[in-house]
């Protein structure tokens, strides 16, 4: 696939082969002989019967509801990340009569309203249609009839991404084989789970920022945007300076954010971010004084909604996550789902605008119970229901 070379890009401009090939979700190198492939029935798949009436156009919002103001994520854009409800998928189908395995995942989803779904791998339960791996072109192909089955778009995957740097030839291999199992998807992104790198360090941030710019280039041939994702530490200060430990390292900071200067040095065409707004927000109790170059100890409250504003084309994904105010664990917030807790989201959505080009994905941790085999479904359409009733602020 020739990549665009301008990301802001609309769907609209698409010619009508384009449109089709980004509905197939394949790259134009593979286009006609995947139209081919299943025009002749290659993808070995049941057949479920009529599929259900897609939502795409009956539920779509056109920005105000009920006179209570512009609604902040509009209906296309409401996703939830599948770790969020991994029991469910994991469950064993002939053990239970709740949803289970990705097929009876979805469409519970759907029904919640969901529109599109982030990966978090591609395993369940082996006792679900499908087997236990679907990490495969075959298992691409069937997890994308189920998902056209039940209204919902792949919008990412915490997946693949090569621990060697330089790349050895395996694992270049296999990150392009997760590129590929992501175009059979329709995903414009794929990313992971994890920071550039765990380090504090300058020096390691370069590095990190080379082999992203790496990969994120050979994605970027085919036209997916490969994006990290971050915890806390990640926006925590870069030491960069100051006197040096034995070990010949700095130890003290410029007062630059250790993904701020990813952003820096990383490449706006072919590096990506997602954002994960609770840890962002962890981030700010914890990193709120570092220690100059010249000693002095100075102040810098973190403002994830400011980041974002200043690079918003670098973060076409969120992960929303909610949390309660906690002073006992050190991180400020016990997670809980989307809605019952106090980061405030109308405040952050209504700030980083761009609504028609983020996409939030509801996500909870702690949804799994060993106790109560419904609660992850159970607590994304608590999550969905919340993300769908916000509203910006009238002034």
């Amino acid at each position: 696939m020739t990549p665009n070379p301008d990301p802001s890009r609309t769907e609209a401009a698409d010619t009508p082969d384009e449109a089709l090939r980004r509905t197939l979700g394949v790259g134009r190198r593979r286009f006609l002989s995947t139209c081919t492939a299943v025009a002749a029935g290659a993808v070995a798949a049941p057949v479920f019967g009529a599929a259900p009436a897609l939502a795409h156009g009956r539920d779509r919002d056109h920005g105000h509801g009920h006179g209570q103001g512009q609604v902040l994520v509009p209906a296309h854009k409401r996703g939830i990340i599948l770790y969020t409800v991994r029991d469910a998928t994991a469950r064993d189908p002939l053990a239970s009569d709740l949803p289970s395995g990705f097929r009876e995942v979805f469409k519970q989803l759907s029904r919640h309203g969901y529109r599109q779904v982030e990966f978090a791998g591609y395993n369940q339960h082996a006792n679900a249609p499908g087997g236990a791996s679907l990490e495969s072109v075959e298992g691409a192909r069937l997890l994308r009839c189920w998902l056209d089955d039940y209204g919902l778009r792949a919008q990412g995957n915490h997946g693949f991404i090569p621990s060697s740097w330089p790349l050895t030839t395996a694992d270049k291999d296999t990150f392009k084989k997760h590129l590929e199992i992501a175009n059979i998807l329709g995903m414009d992104h794929m990313g992971t789970g994890g920071d550039p790198t765990g380090s504090s360090y300058r020096a390691d941030w370069d590095v990190a920022a080379d082999k992203w710019n790496a990969l994120g280039a050979i994605a970027h041939r085919e036209g997916i945007k490969l994006y990290t994702h971050n915890h806390d530490s990640a926006y925590g200060f870069l030491l960069d300076g100051g006197p040096l430990d034995d070990q010949g390292r700095p130890t003290r900071s410029s007062g630059i954010r250790k993904l701020e200067y990813f952003l820096k040095i990383t490449d706006p065409r072919v590096v990506w971010l997602e954002m994960d707004i609770f840890w962002a927000h962890v981030a700010q109790y914890k990193f709120h004084t570092y220690t100059a170059h010249d000693g002095s100890t100075r102040k810098n409250v973190f403002d994830p909604a400011g980041l974002v504003t200043r690079n918003n084309r670098r973060y076409p994904l969120f992960h929303a996550k909610d949390g309660v105010v906690s002073t006992t664990n050190g991180m400020g917030y016990d997670m809980v789902p989307f809605g019952t807790g106090v980061i405030d989201y109308t405040t952050f959505f209504s700030r980083v605008g761009e609504r028609n080009y983020h996409n939030p994905m509801v996500e909870d941790d702690n949804s799994p119970s060993a106790t109560d085999p419904a609660q992850s479904l159970r607590e994304a359409k608590i999550s969905y229901d919340n993300m769908a009733a916000l509203r910006k602020r009238r002034h």
